[in-house]
Order: C-alpha cells, then structure tokens, then sequence
C-alpha cells in the first residue's frame, strides 16, 4: 500500500484567508496584520483596507472576489501582494490560479536500470491534467543494461540513449538542451507526479521574477515504521508553508526530483554540475539565486518519491547527503554558516543554570530582569514603527525565543557531535552525557511536532541512525575537502533575537 491516496490535491479557485494565528486590525486608518510566532507585523497601505476587511477568520475568500474589491487599478498586483503575505506566514491558501496563456512544458527524466520504476513513473505523467499540445516529455536512459529503453518505447515520449553511464546531472542537461518547452520540469524515475502536479506549479511563473520553483515532495510507501519516519521526516519534503530565497536564507534550495525551471535561465547558468553526484540540485539553486533569479517552494504539486525503505540503503543515502554539504560551501565561499546567538537569550539561561547549581535563587530574579528588558527593546523597536502590540505578548514572544535558543544549540550537537558524544563517553563522561540528552530533548521536540504515525521508541530509534549517518558524511566531507565551517559555524552575536519583524508595505 502507498500514500498517494491520503493526500487530498487543492481544488477549485485559488482562494486566500487569514492564518489561524494572525489578527487584523487598522491602525491611524492602515490595514495591520500581526502574527503571534514568530512575533511578526506588517502595515498596508490604505488602498489595501477592502482586501483586509473581507477576511473573516476561517473563511477562504477567492482572488476573483477580492479583485473587484480593489479594482482595476491594484487588480494586477493583487495576487502577487496576496502571495507575499502567504509567504510571510500571515495567509494560507487553496485552490488553483487558471492559467492564460498555457506554457510550453518539457518534462526531464533520467533512468538508469529501473525498468519498473519508469513505467510508473510514466503512466502517473500520462494522467496529467495539463493539456497535451502544451507538453512534451523526454527520457534520457543513462546506458541501462536491462530492457528499461524498451518500457520506455512503449509511451509516447522522447528517448535518448546515452552509450555510457554519465549519471543525472548531465542527462538533465542533455534533455534540456534538446528541449522544446518554455519551461523544464525536472522529475526522477523513482518518483510518480500527481495528476495537478503542473497545473499547480506552473502558474507560478506568472510572476515573471521568478526562474524556479519547486513542488512539495511525499513517501510514496507506507508499510514499514521507516516508511513513516520518511513520510515526515525526509529531506525531499520542504514542509507546509510557501517559501521564497532570500538574502536572509542563503542556503535555501529545492530538490531536483521537483523542480521546474524557466529554459533560457537554466540554459545562462549552465544547467546542473555534471561532476556532481549529489546536491547538485542545492548547487544549481543557489547559483540561480547568485545570479538574481529567485527560487520558490510551494506546497502543492505533489510528486510521490520512493524512497529507500530499508535501513542500509537509508543510512547510505544520508551518509551521502553528509558529504555533499562540505563541498557545497567550499564551492560557494560567500555562503558562511553561520550560528545566531543571541547575547540577552544567552545571559538569560546563563544565570538560570547558575541558579540551579548554586542553588541560590537570586541570580534567577536577574534572568526574569533581562527577559523583561529584552521585551521591552522589542517594545520600543515597534514604537518607533509605530506598531501598536501588547506588551505581554511581546514578552510571551520573548520567552518563546528563549526556549527556541535552546532548542537550536541542541538541534546542532545532535546533528553534527552526536557520535563524538558516544565515542568519548568513557572519556568525557559529563560531555557525553549532555549531547546525548541534547539529542533526546530534539528527538522529542521532533516527534511532538511533526506527530508521525509511529511509536516514540520507533521513531527516537530511526532519527538516532539519521543523525549519526549524516553527521558521518559531514565529517567525511569535512576531512575529504579539508573544510570544517559546518561543524564549526560562525558565531553571530546579537543583543536582541530577531523574532520580532515590522514592516510596512
């Protein structure tokens, strides 16, 4: 049994409302917009009132209602200003954007020696519900040496037979080189697409700045414990919320698996790195963005991916993920890891723990003093924007922030020094000790938050074998390319974290 029956595909119109913890209001005549966590604001203009009044918690309004609201005149710009707000986490949407004109879509697929996999594969794209005059799809065999060219005969498709193994990046390449579409829709023969796939995906390039996007990607097995651990927990799945590269997010990227892609830009930058053999999708992404073109993830456009179920293969293949992440950031210098610390969270849990080992509560009365005085920056940096915000929740914001601090120094030991904790732990017992509960306390916060369906024990046991197997690669990488910035990142010191966000649009 698999997962492409759960996943139920937005229909209809696309349609916008408020997100659960977002409030409207106005403010000196100025629709507001204030989300709970991250603490985040933002003030409209006062062309944009009729769009906020008509949000009423829980309701989704269609764009074609909301663009008699504003008008000819903000009509154009509308659905662009609505989805900057989706990706600033103050609205959600569903629905589909019909398309006019239709784009010419060239769907890319490399195969090597997966005859079964590529007749799924294409018979899921002859479903597409895209219209067929507007998409040709191209196969590209990597040298099989089994009767996978023949299977692929058998459709009405493309296919290029390459006399020698050259791997994904260069039949990618190939395929777009020979590529008739507008538009280059990058799927992977172990991957099935959903019939709306396009039809979801493609309307993003209506926004003319963007030159990529990426759809979500979901297990396609559900019959092990590890295929739920997957279903949750893979690194293929870029989560629920929209998201768009930025100079904020500088590692940002989407997987190849998933990815459409305007032609002529692809084509400027040099496609995919052929002497890549993975991350070449995280490469080509941030060469894009280097280069001006912004990158998008949607949450739509479903691909089921059949991912390695079975515990060597798993471990492998984040082992290989390890790898890719060292020679990525030699090969783009400009991208420093880097790891925020916050000087007010930091003396903040500073004299906590001081309190507990001393067992002298005074010093704890301090850190209630610096978590109050840090509230109250945040207060004032609202002020001058002149952004009305209770100060409790200002301060509840805070404290979130504090807890989150915590979490991220944990969340790093567990991902990059977990095995150093188990090698050393007749050593340096104290250590030990303190990644691994580090690595409980984030197995934990985990599970709580992405509630997979499987028991905690289970789980705890499938996140043990990934951390180690990456971190492995990492360190392999890191000694292999004599580059050690993702084991031992920048550090970045702030007074104030930056959970609280005001803009004015």
């Amino acid at each position: 049994m698999n997962s492409r029956n759960r996943d139920g595909q937005g229909s209809g119109e696309l349609s916008y409302r408020l997100r659960e913890n977002v409030r409207y209001s106005q403010d000196h005549g100025r629709p507001l917009f204030m989300l709970s966590y991250p603490l985040k604001a933002v003030r409209l203009h006062p062309a944009w009132i009729p769009v906020g009044e008509r949000f009423a918690p829980g309701e989704f309004v269609p764009l074609s209602e909301l663009s008699i609201l504003v008008g000819e005149k903000l009509g154009d710009r509308l659905r662009l200003f609505l989805d900057d707000l989706v990706r600033k986490g103050f609205l959600e949407t569903c629905g589909v954007l019909s398309l006019s004109p239709v784009p010419m879509v060239s769907v890319i697929i490399p195969v090597h020696n997966r005859p079964e996999e590529i007749d799924s594969c294409l018979q899921a794209l002859s479903e597409l519900d895209y219209p067929s005059k507007k998409l040709e799809i191209l196969v590209v065999d990597d040298a099989s040496s089994d009767h996978t060219p023949e299977v692929v005969s058998g459709f009405p498709v493309t296919l290029i037979r390459l006399p020698e193994n050259r791997q994904a990046p260069f039949c990618r390449n190939l395929g777009a080189r020979r590529a008739c579409g507008e538009i280059l829709a990058f799927i992977d023969s172990d991957c099935l697409a959903s019939p709306s796939w396009l039809k979801e995906l493609v309307p993003v390039f209506n926004d003319r700045s963007v030159a990529a996007v990426g759809g979500k990607v979901n297990s396609y097995y559900d019959r092990k414990g590890l295929d739920r651990y997957e279903q949750v927990m893979s690194s293929l799945n870029r989560g629920v919320w929209p998201r768009r590269s930025s100079e904020q997010d500088p590692f940002f990227y989407v997987p190849s698996c998933n990815l459409l892609v305007r032609r002529n830009v692809f084509l400027s930058v040099g496609g995919f790195q052929e002497e890549l053999v993975v991350g070449e999708d995280v490469d080509l992404c941030w060469r894009l963005q280097d280069q001006g073109h912004p990158v998008e993830y949607r949450p739509v456009g479903i691909v089921y991916h059949r991912h390695r179920n079975r515990l060597k293969a798993f471990c492998c293949r984040r082992f290989d993920y390890g790898t890719s992440e060292p020679l990525l950031q030699k090969r783009h210098p400009r991208r420093i890891k880097t790891f925020g610390f916050p000087l007010a969270g930091a003396l903040f849990w500073a004299v906590l723990v001081l309190s507990l080992a001393l067992r002298f509560w005074p010093p704890a009365a301090a850190g209630a003093l610096v978590t109050i005085i840090d509230a109250g920056a945040r207060k004032r940096r609202l002020r001058r924007k002149d952004l009305p915000m209770a100060f409790i929740r200002i301060l509840a914001a805070t404290i979130r922030d504090y807890l989150g601090f915590i979490y991220h120094c944990c969340s790093f030991l567990s991902r990059y020094y977990l095995a150093a904790g188990l090698l050393f732990m007749l050593f340096l017992p104290r250590l030990s000790i303190l990644i691994l509960g580090a690595q409980v306390l984030v197995g934990s916060v985990v599970y709580a938050g992405k509630r997979p369906r499987l028991n905690f024990l289970s789980f705890q046991f499938y996140f043990l074998l990934e951390q180690l197997s990456y971190q492995s690669g990492v360190w392999w990488g890191c000694l292999k390319n004599l580059h050690f910035n993702p084991v031992a990142p920048k550090l970045v010191g702030t007074w104030t974290l930056q959970g609280t966000e005001c803009r004015e649009n």
